[in-house]
């Protein structure tokens, strides 16, 4: 793809006009304002510090303790990025493995991108397994996190293990249902927090990604996680 399609994909996800890329955001200082959320996932140079050649290898887990298993049995699975030079010193063409075996899903390329395309496949993936068992829109929540990361998401400080020692990120908190106001009917679901952690340290800048809903007496009703792995290749 090139890179309006790739920006046609997170408009998509987060709705509005295609974003532009702002490599501002990737290295404001955690002692000055934190940045907004969404220029910070979205709108920021992501790739320029993943070296062509050497892969992106991320973690992922999905657990669900609600009774007849809607979500499946717990899932440990893996996507990589194969990274080559793009056509400037600021972007990369990406060639993209999601999951392994049964779950496996057709290898996605990507020409001449800024942004690490990781965090979009994995709300989508969410967000298409949230909506079937919630029997919903996945629209509707996609609007709900637009809203909460434009609004009212907070962007703290946070620490983050890379070359061998601790490197200053940002870590973004949305709660996009908290106060949905049919949240009667999302089964416990208005608990659905996102979390996510990235660094201009670490390559690909994504550092995890933890979407978490949990029912009033503490059971999770969903746990689904994206971690960089430094030393996976």
């Amino acid at each position: 793809m090139r890179r309006l399609v790739l920006a046609a994909i997170l408009s998509a996800l987060l709705g509005g006009p295609a974003l532009a890329q702002d490599t501002s955001q990737q290295d404001a200082s955690p002692q000055g304002s934190p940045p907004n959320a969404t220029a910070l996932l979205f709108e920021t140079n992501q790739l320029a510090n993943a070296p062509p050649g050497r892969p992106l290898s991320y973690r992922y887990t999905r657990f669900s303790g609600i009774d007849g298993a809607p979500f499946g049995p717990p899932v440990e699975d893996r996507i990589r990025e194969e990274v080559a030079p793009g056509a400037s010193a600021d972007t990369r063409n990406l060639r993209v493995e999601m999951f392994s075996g049964e779950r496996r899903m057709p290898t996605a390329t990507y020409e001449d991108v800024p942004g690490n395309p990781v965090l979009v496949r994995f709300l989508e993936h969410h967000l298409d397994d949230l909506a079937k068992v919630l029997k919903g829109n996945p629209r509707y929540i996609k609007n709900a996190i637009r809203r909460s990361l434009r609004e009212s998401a907070s962007v703290t400080p946070a620490e983050v293990e890379a070359e061998g020692g601790k490197k200053p990120g940002w870590r973004v908190v949305a709660r996009p249902l908290a106060d949905d106001p049919v949240r009667d009917r999302l089964r416990g679901f208005d608990s659905l927090t996102y979390t996510f952690v990235v660094s201009s340290a670490v390559p690909g800048q994504i550092v995890s990604i933890d979407a978490r809903a949990t029912s009033p007496e503490g059971g999770i009703l969903l746990q689904e996680t994206l971690t960089y792995e430094p030393n996976a290749g």
